[in-house]
């Protein structure tokens, strides 16, 4: 076995120089090659067998283990969320950097080129936010009493709510004592900007250089995978997986982002149409939004609908905005989207946002954004190895026809 190492190492060096279409043709033909049982019938391909784990002591030991990394990854979210974003992001700009070394630029120039880009959107990003975003913000609390004006058809029933709940306070103090009140003053909003804003710019320089050593690396890591692996059907698989999450994750991130433009600018345009100051401020908070499923949608009309209360004077007016942003999610949702992922990414609706649950539990905003394309990820390892391939197919959705 150990003469044979050597061989397997330049076998699955060969593997990575080739493309993913020539990685995927190896590997289909070594799966066909090695599978003797013939169809049930002639032409008829024979399901796929998903057996389900049997051992106790494994599954004990891998629930163990979850509920450790899961421990683990909530109190070192620090260092995993940086991490966790660049090894994505390092996924999907992938076979940007093969294509601009396939150009003759050296590797480290392309990284730089591609490092240099991101930051520039995110850059253009931060820019169209930032001016528009302050001044709303600066007159939120002037605003405060002009959306208490009109909802003051629910004035009542808040003020009932609010004695209930003042009611059932001193019912558990228990009557007949004084409670002494004590005010703890937090910090101030600007003190609170501030923080965050320091801390999100800590967060994107630990990605963008962890981004760029990891672009800058290519296949070096996958290499030294594949070169300590002791099958050939191993190292095949290894490269098979890691070229179909570069490839779906890459599709997944580069159409979401079209389509979310795509939402974005028709919001921009009916906020213009609908008399709202700082159309292209909406438009962008709608393109961004748009990344965190469900939850994010349902923010935008909520913000939308805050917004027209501070800038109209009318209930149906201020309606309008919101109204016309939820009917453009669902035409992208019900439509857009569908036609152009449902072929090739279908997840579980359900365990979707129960993802989404849990990773915002878990990490907050970051966790919502990266819910997604984890579970994706996790779906694609789970289809190609034999023992999770049960979970990989609870895991899926129903393909839309």
């Amino acid at each position: 076995m150990s003469a044979d190492t050597p061989r397997f190492a330049r076998i699955g060096e060969d593997i990575l120089v080739s493309s993913p279409e020539e990685s995927s043709a190896l590997a289909g033909g070594f799966a066909a090659a090695a599978s003797n049982a013939p169809a049930d019938r002639p032409g008829e391909a024979r399901p796929i067998e998903m057996p389900l784990p049997r051992n106790r002591q494994a599954l004990l030991l891998a629930g163990i283990f979850g509920l450790l990394l899961i421990y683990s990854l909530y109190f070192a979210r620090d260092i995993a969320i940086p991490v966790v974003f660049a090894v994505i992001l390092h996924f999907a700009l992938e076979p940007v950097m093969r294509s601009l070394v396939r150009l003759h630029i050296p590797r480290a120039i392309a990284g730089l080129l591609v490092i240099l880009a991101f930051l520039a959107c995110v850059a253009g990003f931060a820019m169209t936010l930032s001016a528009p975003a302050a001044d709303w913000i600066a007159k939120a609390p002037q605003s405060l009493s002009r959306i208490e004006d009109r909802l003051y058809f629910l004035k009542e029933q808040i003020a009932e709510l609010q004695d209930a709940l003042h009611h059932v306070e001193k019912i558990a103090a228990g009557t007949g004592r004084e409670t002494a009140v004590v005010a703890v003053e937090g910090p101030g909003l600007s003190s609170s900007l501030f923080s965050g804003t320091r801390s999100m710019l800590t967060e994107l320089g630990t990605i963008t250089v962890l981004l760029f050593f990891f672009l800058v690396s290519g296949d070096v890591m996958l290499r030294r995978f594949v070169e300590i692996l002791p099958r050939l059907a191993d190292k095949k698989q290894a490269v098979e997986i890691t070229r179909e999450i570069e490839s779906q994750v890459s599709a997944y991130l580069g159409t979401i982002g079209l389509i979310n433009a795509a939402v974005g600018v028709a919001t921009g345009v009916a906020a213009y149409l609908c008399g709202l100051p700082d159309p292209v401020l909406w438009g962008t908070v709608a393109f961004a939004l748009n990344f965190i499923p469900i939850l994010g949608p349902l923010t935008g009309v909520t913000v939308l609908f805050l917004v027209g209360l501070m800038t109209f004077d009318g209930v149906g007016h201020a309606l309008l905005p919101a109204g016309i942003y939820l009917l453009i999610h669902l035409v992208e949702g019900e439509a857009l989207t569908p036609m152009l992922l449902a072929r090739r990414f279908v997840l579980n609706p359900v365990l979707v946002m129960v993802s989404l649950v849990f990773w915002y539990w878990m990490w907050g905003i970051a966790g919502a954004l990266l819910a997604v394309p984890m579970l994706a990820i996790l779906k694609i390892v789970c289809d190609r190895v034999r023992p999770l391939m049960a979970l990989g197919h609870f895991l899926g959705g129903l393909p839309r026809t």
